[in-house]
């Protein structure tokens, strides 16, 4: 039985419109949608036309004066080494006692992405492992470990020993394109040794995580629910194979559950649950939304260890860094008129990519964010969950969202990684070297669209990555 007001109701609702508007001549949300035509201003007004290093770095040009100060405050929290307790300024100390960075920017660096360690041995600098033993949370989504948590912290301060430390390997699996060039596939493998704690257990899940780029996130928070909820399609009514399904997570400002966006298994309702999430678990800087300091009970040192008061982390201080992320501006397509660029495109809707990878999304009123408000973006994301296939299965549930389904990662700047982050390693864990091994990687609901690429000849191929590289 449906509850009313419920997700499962709304969803019910909205499949019932699309269905009466089918039979009046009324385009469904997703045909209006994929009918827009793709822009070079990829983030709507908050476009920004840059291309260089720091292209992930600016607000969006459209952003009120009011929001300039504080835009510019949050960036100074963004790249901030936080300290011990106690410290010479007692705004900025709190650090751990366990943490993975002592700053936003150690993982989003430039505010791009991260990648797996160069020489496979930790320290991870912008990735980390999410752990947890089987078991369903209603407000954390999943069962953290007793002893070590939700995330493995490979960094300590003085007098503290960190939890451990991640090695990698990773086993080469040859393929052949339909017209016989070779490919490989690495497929990662992860070690957690120096175990300070002892030992993990056998029914531990393990989910490796890289720290994504930071551009239009506030765009992305702005999409209406009852969008997300029309472009799902959880039981494939349309028969066409991808059965998108948004992700209910707990939303503690709200204080009930709430459609997920953030995250890379959609599991964080909003910008701001999101960063307090990450100053905690990250960092070690506790706030007013998650308050405990990243110890566990039999963590003796780690509990004993001296704070940074409470909260560590104003409201004020988390209100602007909210700010920044929500205000950073989207990099503007380059070489859109290529005529290779648009046969790329082409090939990206005939090859199916679309049909999770939505090119175009929309906003309405936006709540005090004037620049966010009724823009019509480019973003290539549905913002749902997946399944992708026991290639890339983490077999981790999180809320809603099953050990093989993943959140559409949104594609623009995704040729900026190498200029920005000199790299171009892509997928949850940065197992794909460049985006041909991405692809080359999607399974389940995305088996079509990988085929479709790997039989296409090799300039079909070229032309769609060039679009892919292009934005």
């Amino acid at each position: 039985m449906r509850r009313p007001g419920s997700i499962a109701a709304t969803l019910f609702t909205l499949a019932s419109l699309a269905a009466l508007g089918s039979e009046a001549g009324v385009l469904p949300l997703r045909e209006m949608l994929l009918a827009i035509p793709v822009t070079p201003r990829l983030g709507g007004d908050g476009t920004r036309p840059v291309a260089n290093d720091d292209a992930f770095t600016f607000q969006t040009p459209n952003s009120p004066k009011r929001h300039q100060r504080p835009f510019s405050f949050g960036n100074r929290l963004f790249n901030t080494n936080w300290v011990e307790a106690p410290g010479s300024v007692k705004a900025f100390d709190g650090l751990g006692p366990m943490f993975n960075r002592v700053s936003c920017s150690g993982c989003h660096t430039r505010d791009g992405r991260g990648r797996p360690p160069e020489n496979n041995r930790g320290p991870m600098d912008s990735m980390l492992l999410r752990i947890s033993i089987p078991g369903k949370d209603a407000k954390v989504g999943v069962v953290p470990h007793s002893v070590y948590g939700d995330q493995i912290s490979e960094r300590a301060i003085l007098h503290v020993e960190p939890e451990g430390r991640t090695e990698i390997s990773y086993t080469e699996h040859p393929g052949t394109y339909g017209d016989g060039e070779k490919f490989s596939l690495r497929q990662p493998r992860y070690a957690i040794t120096d175990l300070k704690y002892g030992d993990l257990g056998k029914d531990v899940m393990v989910s490796p995580r890289v720290a994504p780029a930071m551009v239009g996130l506030g765009l992305l928070q702005s999409v209406p629910d009852e969008t997300l909820l029309a472009l799902a399609d959880p039981d494939d009514a349309d028969g066409d194979g991808i059965s998108g399904r948004a992700n209910e997570v707990w939303d503690a400002l709200a204080g009930k559950k709430s459609l997920g966006r953030f995250g890379w298994k959609a599991n964080q309702p909003n910008l701001r649950q999101q960063n307090a999430g990450a100053a905690v678990g990250d960092i070690g800087i506790a706030t007013s939304m998650a308050e405990a300091q990243n110890c566990t009970p039999a963590q003796f040192d780690c509990v004993k260890a001296i704070n940074g008061g409470a909260p560590e982390m104003s409201d004020e201080f988390l209100d602007k860094l909210t700010l920044y992320t929500m205000t950073i501006a989207v990099p503007a397509q380059r070489n859109a008129n290529d005529p290779v660029v648009k046969q790329g495109e082409e090939l990206f809707r005939a090859m199916g990519c679309a049909s999770c990878h939505m090119p175009t999304l929309q906003t309405k009123s936006v709540e005090h964010f004037s620049e966010l408000e009724n823009q019509t973006f480019h973003p290539f994301t549905d913002l749902l969950l997946h399944d992708m296939g026991e290639g890339l299965a983490d077999n981790r549930p999180d809320f809603e969202a099953t050990g093989r389904e993943w959140r559409t990662p949104p594609l623009w700047g995704l040729g900026l990684i190498p200029v920005v982050n000199k790299h171009d390693f892509l997928l949850h864990d940065g197992r794909a070297r460049g985006a041909a091994e991405a692809i080359l990687w999607h399974g389940g609901e995305a088996e079509a669209a990988r085929e479709a690429f790997r039989n296409a000849a090799k300039p079909e191929r070229d032309a769609l990555i060039a679009f892919l590289n292009s934005l």
